[in-house]
């Protein structure tokens, strides 16, 4: 199987409490269910190896926090790789409550890296990259990080034999338009902020995807468009995926859109199409979001929800007749 490398610029340790019901006054008693180390990246190289496969999570890593975050994944046996800075990793919790089914995740900003430590994490990204088939950069990103970091990084890889994959947004997304990468993932926000309209359906997705590819800023582009499911376009054709009827209320989409990206890139390594590596993403996070937490899916219930995955293709030249 190819090498995967995750990154994750912001990286948390996560606290997963569950309430009865929240209250205004007085003191919310909560259960603990988990602490683990969290952030896009993590989640992502969690999810691959949930599936069996194998990848490397490099990550910021600073004093007290960051310590306990390291702790964290060595003991989980989670292959990292830490990049030392001067401030405290962020700390960030989920307060599920039992009445509603509803979770809450409370995400602090995150420390402010300096020059230095940014052309650290610059240098460390590319080194790693080498020795990788894939590279994945999912999550948020410290507060006052330059604004063309990621296109900075996809500049220095395109040389290479690499296959970028992003899941970001912002400025960092926005500039990494004026690129070229493997894949960007769109969640519905950052989609909606670029096109203008809401992301409520496919074919605002597919509108979404189209502005991608048309800009030539991805190879190809994935849209999520929440219980729905996602559309994956290529230059050809526009795939809308139907997520399974969920057999559950659903609990908590914290890890869902980091799910996807680890299944898909997971089956991307291991030889598949993209279109069955994105099918296979919408199941594994269908899956995900039946659970509390940040707690991510079991390979069994991807394996089974993705029979009931349903894709209609649409060819993009088809697609924009009916537009005109």
């Amino acid at each position: 199987m190819s090498t995967i490398l995750t990154v994750t610029l912001n990286p948390t340790v996560d606290a997963a409490f569950e309430v009865d019901r929240l209250i205004s006054e007085g003191k919310n008693r909560a259960r603990r269910c988990s602490v683990r180390g969290g952030g896009g990246g993590i989640n992502v190289a969690r999810c691959v190896g949930r599936l069996g496969g194998s990848a490397v999570a490099l990550h910021t890593s600073g004093r007290e926090v960051g310590r306990r975050l390291d702790r964290l994944l060595d003991e989980e046996g989670l292959d990292h790789r830490r990049i030392e800075i001067g401030s405290d990793t962020r700390d960030a919790f989920v307060v599920a409550e039992t009445f509603s089914g509803h979770s809450y995740h409370i995400v602090p900003a995150g420390p402010e890296l300096t020059e230095a430590e940014t052309q650290r994490c610059l240098d460390a990204i590319l080194t790693a990259a080498q020795h990788c088939s894939y590279l994945v950069i999912s999550g948020s990103v410290p507060p006052g990080l330059r604004d063309d970091f990621c296109a900075e990084v996809a500049r220095r890889i395109q040389s290479r034999r690499t296959r970028i994959v992003l899941d970001i947004a912002g400025m960092q997304l926005r500039n990494i338009l004026r690129e070229n990468v493997f894949l960007i993932r769109f969640d519905r926000r950052e989609a909606a902020e670029l096109i203008g309209r809401p992301i409520d359906g496919f074919a605002a997705a597919r509108a979404a995807n189209d502005h991608l590819l048309d800009l030539g800023a991805a190879d190809h582009a994935i849209t999520t468009v929440g219980a729905l499911g996602a559309v994956y376009s290529n230059r050809e054709a526009h795939h809308q995926i139907s997520a399974p009827p969920p057999p559950l209320p659903p609990r908590s989409d914290a890890c869902a859109g980091d799910s996807l990206i680890g299944a898909l890139t997971y089956r991307l390594a291991i030889g598949d199409p993209c279109l069955r590596a994105c099918e296979y993403g919408v199941a594994a996070a269908a899956a995900t979001v039946l659970l509390p937490g940040t707690e991510i899916f079991t390979r069994a219930a991807v394996d089974t929800l993705v029979t009931e995955v349903h894709t209609r293709t649409i060819e993009r030249s088809q697609a924009a007749r009916a537009q005109s």
